[in-house]
Order: structure tokens, then sequence, then C-alpha cells
């Protein structure tokens, strides 16, 4: 009897215009360094700003981060479609209008159109929103995504672990994200409680 390859491991990566551009960084700077999955990047064209005016980094530095970099123009990609199989999708930082366009089914672009995707395929979805306060828009598009599967994760900072700089703060927030794909062993500590830390 044929036996079905294993499809490889892939995971879909966005970085849209809200503040945080680091995050879709670090995390596909993870990635590289843990190999054995496959990223595919999208970029909109205000997470350029962002990557630009927060980073200084240019698509020559960025791009070479990915092992696939797709259009957010080209809807007939690999990623917009089911056939193709991915382990799931990171939205960092999204921004709230993708946050409303994949809440409402737009599929308007490659980024919500991966998105949906994701979400009819029963794939994990994590949307690393951000803004605040919040209005009652943002809340309702929130809970509509979670309804339909998907993870809402605001890239909050933890005091817990006492970082000593913003990045050990973003290498947490990228390790509990990546932890939620279950791709490899676990890159986040697992926490042992008060008793133990006061011991």
């Amino acid at each position: 009897m044929e036996t079905r390859a294993a499809a490889p491991r892939r995971l879909i990566v966005a970085i849209t215009g809200a503040t945080g551009a680091i995050y879709g960084i670090r995390l596909l700077e993870t990635l590289r360094r843990l190999g054995g999955v496959e990223s595919h990047l999208l970029i909109s064209s205000a997470g350029w700003l962002n990557i630009q005016h927060e980073l200084q980094l240019s698509k020559e530095d960025v791009h070479p981060l990915a092992d696939v970099v797709h259009s957010v123009r080209d809807v007939g990609a690999t990623i917009a479609s089911g056939s193709f199989a991915t382990d799931g999708m990171v939205v960092a930082p999204c921004s709230m209008k993708t946050l409303a366009s994949v809440a409402h089914g737009f599929s308007d672009n490659l980024i919500t159109r991966a998105a949906d995707v994701t979400l009819k395929e029963r794939r994990r979805l994590v949307l690393l929103v951000r803004e605040t306060p919040f209005n009652l828009a943002h809340l309702r598009n929130m809970t509509a995504v979670t309804e339909m599967g998907g993870v809402i994760f605001p890239p909050l900072p933890a005091f817990y672990n006492q970082p000593a700089s913003i990045d050990e703060m973003v290498d947490h927030t990228v390790a509990r994200v990546l932890d939620l794909f279950a791709l490899g062993p676990a890159l986040s500590p697992s926490w042992t409680g008060l008793r133990d830390a006061q011991q």
C-alpha cells in the first residue's frame, strides 16, 4: 500500500501596519534559527512603513529572513488555497484594519485571504492585535475572530520573568506564540508557581 508523504511544516507570517514590527521580524529570525519550518512572509504597505520607521530595515534586510516571500496583491499564490498545507498563520503585529477584514471575511488581499483560508481549514490563526484603548468595534471584531477559531494574542509583556530588556520581552512573546503551534520543544519556560520562585 502506497504511503502518503508528510507535508512539510509551514507557517505563514504577516506583518501589517500597526506598531510592533519587531514581533514579526523576531518571529522570522526565530523560525530561521530553529529550522525545520518553511516560513511564508507577507508584508502590507503600511507594514513596510513601520518596519522602516521602527527598525530602519529595508526589503534587502527582511526578505532573506523568510523562505518564501509573497506580494499581498498575489491572490493566486499557493497560500491562497486550502489545498496548500500549512500549520497556520501569525499576523504580527495585526492592525485593526486587518482584524476587521478577517472578522468580516473580506479576503481583499493575500493577507486576509490567507487568514480566511487558515480559518476555513480549521488551522491555527494567531493575531497579535495592536491598539489601545480598544473601542467597541475592535472588541466585537476580536470576538468574531475568536468565535471562528482564531486566537487573539495582544503582545503584552510579562514581568513575572523579570525581563532586563525590550529584547527579552519580545523574545518571550514570540516564544509563547510559537509554542501555540507545537513546532518543537517548548520555547518559553513553564511557570513553576510563586512558592518555587520564593524558595
